[in-house]
């Protein structure tokens, strides 16, 4: 047979053991819930998962489990023992204890209450409650010795009295035995009870077989009646050993006794039925019960000494009292101490899983927002690496077409200023003297006249309209990439920067390095001058001087024959002069001398004329028309090269413009990444938190599921 059978009190060490281990399960799981709580409710990125109200609620969980727990330490079985003086309380506890724990005896003993509990250590002590100081006891003299020697004491003062378990079996299983004046002593009932009797699972009146109920322990239980519900009595009749003297009216005192107590407990307390009263009173002798079991402790007999007729019925009868006492005060005290903190831990866990609950649900509604969010961030994504590229092959043939455009029309309008290279050359004006140093000061104006007029209007005529063009493309490249950019980059986003402006170097001054000028006087109708305008001032000079063969290597085919007839020609009349006086006579003889001699004079004339016509503004002229003739020849060669630097310009600035673009467009993508990486983390921080509140749910389910188990097996029970 185990504990549990051996002594029905350990049942509620069982049970106190059970839901304590409960209660620390719970507490522990409390705290670590409001840990949670309070993490997903001061993730504000997550959002609403969690509000303060819930982690406030679960801190307030774990205060009142903290409070409860310490409480259940503290909860053990209290009997309360009543009477009147020298009724034998003290005796009936010292019967229970098996020893003389309690001073006893005739007359006054007990001066104020006294609550013996069990202690671990090996010494008895005492205290009192002005000081809590231990005061070391180890007979019942110096007990009593202790608590008449006091004058602090009185009937509403409590001692405790601290009894080494090891000595007292009773004392292992958290029983409180609470030992009181006499009621008669007192008129402080109220306080008494208050004080004293509100937590005790038992009451037990002790009384006297000798003399009936009186009217001081009726009023007490009244009393008790009033501030209890249904309280737990028992009745002693005590010294019912007396009896024995008058065996003929036993049977009939005990049914008085019976009768009134009867009467007592079920008609005027009406703390139990009539059919359950009798089985709360009891005919004992705590005395003979003391002596018994004292000497059985020493190894002697337990009937030794003087021991009335009918001991073992009375000790039966006090023991049948323990074992009622015992059962009842076990399911009691387990009722009365647990079954509110029970119903207490089942509240608080039904609110944790509400809470959890609570966030599981926002938790999945924002991981669905999260999941949706993401997805739009990744369809955004995809939308603008789409869209870019196929922008960028747009903008790529849009410049390319653009470039095109410019080169061209760059091109067209340099032809156009060559042609008109003749009326900027004229309208130049400028202090002309055919010394070397005025000659090079005039060109060198006139160059610089000459760039800048043809710079000037290639502005006017190309610049405005290509950087009207520059202008459109770019603020539709703009336009185009807008959509693709976050808001957040949209607001960096600047107009086209106006800074750019198309440049035209012709470099003018390093293309007619070469130029070298003839204002020497050339008759217009001499041998020179007909070479010269037969084949060109170039090719004249070459024939004229037998140029030196390295400078005709480089001539085309053409030019060689009519330099090699020039030549030939002169090289004929230079040998052949007689011939040439030959020639002259036959046509003197043919014409006559009168038309030769008209002849000679008007090519005289002429000659004379021209000679005397070859001023500073003559030289000017010749110089002008060489420039232009010369200049213009070397424009013609630059045309490509300079339409294809303006189109390169054009091309650069777009392309910059487009690059800086495209860099915004990966920093959205960017943000877009950041984005969605930040939302996936998110998304398994809910998933995590829903995983933790369902095992948080899980575990106050296991919780409760011991609970319901405790209180089936002790709260349910009969």
């Amino acid at each position: 047979m185990d504990d549990v059978d051996l002594s029905p009190l350990r049942r509620f060490v069982i049970a106190k053991r059970s839901i304590s281990s409960i209660f620390d399960q719970l507490l522990d799981f409390v705290k670590d819930g409001s840990a949670f709580v309070d993490e997903a409710w001061q993730s504000d990125d997550l959002g609403q998962v969690a509000v303060e109200e819930q982690s406030l609620e679960m801190q307030s969980c774990a205060t009142k489990l903290a409070t409860i727990r310490e409480v259940l330490l503290r909860r053990h079985m209290k009997v309360a023992f009543f009477g009147r003086t020298s009724n034998g309380k003290s005796t009936v506890i010292n019967a229970m204890l098996r020893d003389r724990v309690l001073p006893s005896g005739i007359g006054h003993t007990t001066n104020c209450f006294l609550r013996v509990e069990g202690t671990d250590g090996d010494e008895a002590y005492l205290t009192t409650e002005p000081s809590n100081e231990r005061r070391s006891v180890t007979t019942v003299n110096q007990l009593a010795h202790a608590l008449h020697m006091d004058p602090t004491l009185d009937s509403g003062s409590l001692v405790r009295v601290l009894w080494p378990k090891s000595r007292c079996a009773l004392l292992r299983d958290d029983l409180v035995l609470m030992d009181s004046p006499g009621t008669d002593v007192t008129l402080e009932l109220d306080s008494w009870i208050d004080k004293f009797c509100l937590d005790a699972d038992v009451f037990v009146l002790v009384g006297n077989a000798e003399s009936t109920l009186m009217n001081t322990e009726k009023l007490f239980f009244h009393k008790v009646s009033e501030r209890i519900s249904k309280p737990n009595i028992f009745i002693l009749h005590n010294r019912w050993d007396a009896s024995v003297t008058e065996p003929e009216y036993i049977e009939e005192v005990r049914k008085q006794h019976l009768d009134r107590c009867v009467s007592f407990l079920a008609e005027e307390l009406r703390v139990v039925g009539l059919d359950e009263a009798a089985g709360r009173i009891f005919f004992v002798s705590a005395k003979e019960v003391l002596i018994s079991r004292m000497q059985r402790a020493q190894g002697m007999p337990e009937t030794g000494g003087a021991l009335a007729e009918g001991f073992h019925e009375r000790l039966r009868e006090f023991q049948r009292f323990e074992r009622t006492f015992e059962e009842f005060i076990s399911q009691s005290a387990v009722k009365t101490k647990f079954e509110q903190h029970t119903v207490r831990a089942w509240q608080i866990s039904e609110a944790i899983k509400a809470v959890m609950d609570a966030i599981n649900i926002a938790s999945a509604d924002r991981k669905i927002c999260c999941l949706e969010e993401r997805e739009e961030q990744r369809d955004r994504l995809d939308f603008v690496r789409g869209q870019i590229n196929r922008l960028t092959d747009s903008v790529k043939e849009r410049i390319k077409t653009l470039t095109e455009d410019v080169s061209a029309r760059v091109a067209t309008a340099m032809t156009d200023q060559i042609r008109s290279l003749p009326v900027l050359v004229e309208e130049f004006r400028a202090d002309f003297n055919p010394t070397q140093e005025t000659l090079e000061l005039y060109k060198a104006k006139l160059l610089q006249h000459v760039e800048e007029r043809i710079i000037g209007c290639l502005a006017h005529r190309c610049s405005v309209s290509i950087l009207r063009d520059i202008r459109d493309a770019q603020r539709h490249m703009i336009d185009s990439v807008r959509p693709l950019l976050s808001l957040s980059v949209q607001e960096q986003l600047s107009a086209p920067s106006s800074s750019f402006d198309l440049t035209y170097d012709l470099g003018l001054v390093a293309l007619c390095a070469d130029f070298r000028e003839n204002i020497e006087f050339q008759f217009s109708l001499g041998w020179t001058a007909l070479v010269t305008r037969f084949i060109g001032a170039a090719d004249a000079k070459r024939a004229l001087s037998s140029a030196d063969p390295r400078i005709q290597e480089g001539s085309n085919f053409k030019d060689e024959m009519v330099v090699s007839m020039a030549t030939g020609l002169v090289s004929v009349t230079s040998r052949a002069s007689m011939t040439v006086l030959i020639i002259g006579g036959v046509v003197w003889r043919s014409v006559g001398w009168r038309l030769i001699a008209l002849s000679l004079s008007l090519y005289g004339l002429l000659y004379l004329y021209e000679k005397l016509t070859w001023t500073n503004a003559s030289r000017e002229r010749a110089l002008k028309q060489q420039f232009m003739e010369h200049a213009a020849y070397r424009l013609r060669t630059i045309i490509p090269v300079t339409s294809s630097a303006c189109s390169q310009q054009v091309y650069k600035e777009l392309v910059a413009t487009f690059s800086r673009l495209t860099q915004r467009v990966d920093l959205s993508e960017a943000e877009l990444e950041g984005n969605i990486r930040q939302l996936s983390f998110r998304i398994q921080r809910l998933e995590n938190i829903q995983r933790r509140s369902k095992a948080f749910r899980n575990r106050a389910t296991e919780l409760e599921t011991q609970l319901e188990a405790f209180s089936v097996q002790y709260l349910q029970g009969n």
